[in-house]
């Protein structure tokens, strides 16, 4: 078996390209966009910080999934119904914070009749993609 040294740049574009599928399997989901406005470095040895705003139509939902760290969600417009195994669903309203602990299974949904908006920061591992899917 052949090995193959991989340099600094093509590491870093494999950790960025695994972030970008995790995002793009959420966005996947009918209604429901969620924009990388931010990734950056921590001060915190192999964590980084992304934020993005994310966007549900009505009716619209993001299905079950983790994150490989926090979630610090803030609701910037409409209703938010949110989801996490174990627990009774939370209706949260604009103004509303979100936390979500690491690898937490959790899902949300629009819960009004016009759009939703939140403003979602991750502080998550390098590494590993932003987001995963749970089956």
């Amino acid at each position: 078996m052949k090995t193959r040294k991989v340099g600094l740049g093509t590491a870093i574009a494999v950790v960025a390209v695994g972030g970008i599928w995790g995002m793009q399997a959420l966005n996947a989901q009918q209604g429901f966009t969620r924009k990388q406005v931010q990734d950056q470095d921590l001060s915190i040895p192999g964590r980084h910080v992304v934020v993005a705003i994310a966007e549900f139509e009505p009716g619209a939902a993001v299905g079950r999934h983790t994150h490989p760290g926090e979630e610090v969600t803030y609701v910037l417009e409409g209703t938010i119904v949110l989801e996490v195994d174990g627990k009774p669903p939370l209706t949260l309203k604009a103004g509303d914070p979100i936390f979500v602990p690491p690898g937490v299974v959790h899902a949300a949904k629009n819960g009004g009749s016009g759009p939703a908006k939140v403003l979602a920061t991750y502080i998550v591992e390098k590494g590993k993609p932003v987001s995963s899917p749970v089956k």
